[in-house]
This record gives structure tokens, sequence and C-alpha cells, in this order.
């Protein structure tokens, strides 16, 4: 084998006294004499975007491998609330809602604080109606036909939802499309280094198969070649507290997660190691509609969101709305920290008549979280303010207040989003459940072109044979993810790395000896 340094190679300095500091070298991992396995494009990642790249790869004539380290597929995908941002789909135009690639583009933009790459967004955005089609006509993926929703952020109501309320709706079915063309998909399988030659050019990946999470030196070594390239659809690190620290201090272990457990830094770390640039890595966003009486991810966010945020109010402990409930998910997640920061809990409170949109969208869920303890029903508003510890005249001037909003379709106080589908809150029974930041995504990312290709740190052109899609890949959000665009992100970037590195040429390894000078020891 080769032992070549890379050009981030040993540093150490002669201090006084004739003290020596050495930092340690950091080593690219050298190309193996012999390979293991070799395919045209190797995938790394089980979830939204890593199996659509492996279905345009494969659709595309690659020899394509799909490497998880997890010993299950789907990775946070098949737990994901399985919401899409659909502009101009049949749902929006059957509920007579104005919308436009436009607006859509411009919430985005003003949701990241216009930190997100221009080109990438008005390109997603210009995908929104075609990714919605393909999962339909391609995938099979069944949605609610009469349903519409709207997460915080966006201007109007935009989003499908998959049947079964779930990310899972989608996965199953990429699944399938994989299983259909003949794809392997490998789980078990951790990545231990990227592999990159003395011209710097990925060859392929060092991995583990057999690997048993978390146990790192779990596993056998294998060395896979990938003639065309690797696709990095690894996802984000959420799950990962000692990491997560590292770019945001304040997100540490007393906040939950709505990620799976194998949401961890290992490869966010390898391709900083390897060259990559890596932008905005400490915009993590925390979505604010976390359940506290459940872990993870769970279902408690269903209401808090697709109910009262939607068509119902938040408010304090004091009675009193504190923050617009269709902000974007940074604005209220921040506003509900304030409120805990000063002594309060935050609510998410609907009633029966404007709870008929959620149900119609999560059937039977409303049951199940009463069932769970994690939503309480009262007969009356008065009983929920006694059950709950909120002064009741205070809160009945709030609801009060916001009824007069949905009348005029107007909110004076927070500027809220009136749905056209909203009626006042007068009639029982009511509903109420606390609300508790979770972390959730990660903005940030390594730095890729419009073909996905990831850069080079160092020469800011694109590393041969190296892509990437998803969370793993920065850019795209900025300061803040709208909600529902994180399918649309994954599933577009996802199949345009895949047909990138499909189409992969043996000339592309002539770009590698433009980064000789620089990358070699």
């Amino acid at each position: 084998m080769s032992t070549q340094i890379s050009r981030r190679h040993l540093l150490g300095s002669a201090l006084a006294g004739g003290a020596a500091v050495v930092a340690a070298p950091l080593m690219a991992a050298p190309v193996p004499q012999k390979w293991d396995e070799t395919v045209d494009v190797l995938i790394v990642g089980s979830g939204f975007a890593g199996l659509a790249a492996a279905i345009e790869a494969k659709k595309a004539g690659a020899n394509v491998l799909v490497v998880e380290k997890m010993a299950t597929f789907g990775g946070n995908s098949i737990i994901n609330g399985g919401i899409l941002t659909a502009t101009g789909c049949p749902q929006q135009k059957m509920h007579k809602i104005e919308d436009s690639v436009d607006l859509l583009e411009k919430d985005i933009l003003v949701a990241g604080l216009y930190m997100n790459d221009p080109k990438k967004v008005r390109l997603m955005a210009e995908h929104a109606l075609s990714n919605y089609e393909w999962t339909v006509k391609e995938l099979g993926v069944e949605y609610l036909p009469d349903a519409i929703g709207q997460e915080g952020g966006h201007s109007v109501p935009r989003y499908v939802t998959t049947k079964n309320g779930s990310g899972s709706g989608i996965v199953t079915k990429e699944l399938e499309k994989c299983k259909e063309l003949g794809i392997p998909l490998r789980s078990r399988c951790y990545v231990e280094h990227i592999i990159r030659d003395e011209k710097g050019v990925v060859q392929g990946l060092q991995v583990r198969e057999g690997y048993r999470f978390p146990k790192k030196d779990s596993g056998k070594t294998k060395f896979i070649k990938a003639m065309k390239g690797v696709i990095l659809c690894y996802g984000g690190f959420a799950a990962d507290v000692k990491f997560r620290m590292y770019q945001d201090p304040k997100l540490n272990e007393t906040l939950d997660t709505t990620n799976q457990p194998g949401a961890t830094s290992e490869m966010w770390r390898e391709t900083a190691a390897i060259g990559c640039l890596q932008v905005q890595a400490d915009w993590i966003q925390c979505g604010p509609w976390g359940n506290p009486k459940e872990k993870g991810m769970g279902i408690g966010w269903q209401f808090n969101q697709t109910a009262a945020a939607e068509y119902g109010i938040w408010v304090n402990s004091e009675g009193n709305r504190f923050v617009n409930e269709l902000a974007n998910r940074k604005v209220r997640a921040d506003a509900i920290m304030v409120e805990q920061a000063g002594g309060k809990k935050c609510y998410a409170i609907c009633n029966e008549p404007n709870c008929a949109p959620f149900k119609k969208q999560r059937p039977g869920f409303q049951d199940r979280m009463l069932e769970m303890k994690i939503l309480d029903k009262y007969d009356t508003l008065e009983a929920l303010a006694k059950g709950s510890g909120i002064p009741y005249e205070n809160l009945k001037k709030t609801v009060d207040a916001f009824n007069e909003a949905v009348k005029s379709k107007n909110d004076p106080q927070l500027g809220r989003y009136i749905n056209n589908d909203q009626v006042p809150m007068v009639e029982g029974p009511w509903y109420i459940a606390e609300c508790q930041p979770k972390v959730h995504h990660c903005m940030g990312g390594v730095m890729t072109d419009m073909e996905c290709r990831v850069i080079d740190v160092q020469t800011d052109e694109p590393i041969p044979h190296l892509y990437a899609a998803g969370e793993a890949a920065g850019g795209v959000h900025g300061a803040v993810r709208l909600g529902s665009v994180a399918i649309l992100d994954c599933l577009v970037f996802g199949r345009i790395a895949g047909q990138t590195a499909a189409k992969a040429r043996s000339e592309e390894r002539r770009v590698g000896k433009e980064c000789r000078s620089r990358w070699s020891p």
C-alpha cells in the first residue's frame, strides 16, 4: 500500500525550555493495493437523497451499490413527517390557493436570511411540481388527495402529506424501486474512510461490513472501488451531542433530538479530513413543535403543528400568545426558549372544529395522543385553563382576540396567516399539549456546485468523483430550513447527484492533475 500523507501533514514546533508540542498527523487513507469489490457508483446513506440518487444512477446505466451503517434502511427519512412542498399541485388548486415558484423561492430565501445559494434555491423551487409528480408517477407514492398544509415560514399552504403520515410512505416506495431495478443495498456497512489518490481523485471507500452501531471497531474491513464516483447522502449529526455542541454550545444534552441514533458526525469529520469545503455547520435547527412527554420525533409534534399552529394558537403559561405560530422554526424555537428561560411553559391549543383538517391528514393520531397522555382533552376552555394552570380570564381574552383575527382574516398582533378553512375557536372539546424544541436539522454541510460535485477546500474546484446531496450538503437552506422543504431538497438534488455521477467519464480523472501540486505531500 502507498502511504502518502495529505497536505494537512504533521505540524510541530519547538517551544521555550526545549519542550516540543506536536500536533497529530492527519492522514489521507492510503489507496489499497487490491480492491475487494468494484462498482460504478457507490452511495453512502439510504434516506430520501441516497435512494433517489441510486435510482437515477441505475436508470442512467451505472452499476450502483448503496451502503448504510445502521441495521435498517431509511435513516431519518423513514421517520420523517411525510410532508412535501409541492407548489402547483392538484391539492393546492382544489383549495383555491394561489402560489408560484417565485413566492416559494422568496420564502426559502427569507427564512434562510439570504445565506442560501440563490441558484440552488431557484432550481429547487422550479422542480417542486415535477418532483411531486415524479414521486407519484415513478415511485407510486400516495398522498392525501384533498389535504394541503402550511408549515411555518411559508406564505401559503403548499405541502402535501403521505397517506400514512410518515416519510416511510416515500422511502418504502424508493426501496421497492431499487429492488425492481436490481440495486443492491447493504446495511451495517460503516464507512471508515473516503479514499483520495495522489491526484486528489476519489477512488472509493474503506468500510467495515458487519458493523454494529456504535462500535467503530466492529465488522470486517473491506475496500470498495467506485469507477464513476462516490455520492455522500449521510445526513446530519443532530444525535451527536458532543459534535453539535462544538457548533452551538447551547445544544447540550438537556435537549432531545428528533433524529434516529445513527445521526452522528463521523462522515462530517471524514469529509473535513480529506479536504472537502464545509459551510454553515453551526446553523442547526430545532423543531419548535416537539412534545417533552415523548422521546425523539414522536407523533405529538403533529398536533402542535398541523392542528394548533395552523388552526389554533400557541400560548405561554400566562395564557398569552408569544410568537406567530406560523413563523419559521428558528423564530418559534427561540421564542419558546426565551419563555422557558423566564420560567414559563409553552402550549399548543386547538378546539374540535379546527382539528378537522388535522384529523383528515392524520387519521387516528389524535386518539393515539390522548391514549399516550401527551395530549389532554377538556370539555370547556375554562376546564382546560384550570387543568393546565393557565389563568382562565387571560386565556379567554387571548382566544377572543384571536377569534376576531379569524373573522377579519387579519392578525394585527403577530401577523399570522389565517387559513381559509379556519373558523373561530368557540365550540369544544378543547385540546392542549406542551411544546418543547428538539434538535432537528443541520443546514450546513459540504459545499457542492449545481451538479452536486463536492468542492475542494483549497482549490475551490470540484473534487473528482465525489458528489453529495440532502442534509450532507450545505448552502441550500441558509440560516433556517422551512418545514416540508427537506424532502424536496433531498429528492431534487439526490436525483441530480445520481445523474451526474452516472455520466462521469475517464476524462474527469485528468481534472485530478490540477489538484496534484496542492494535494500531494
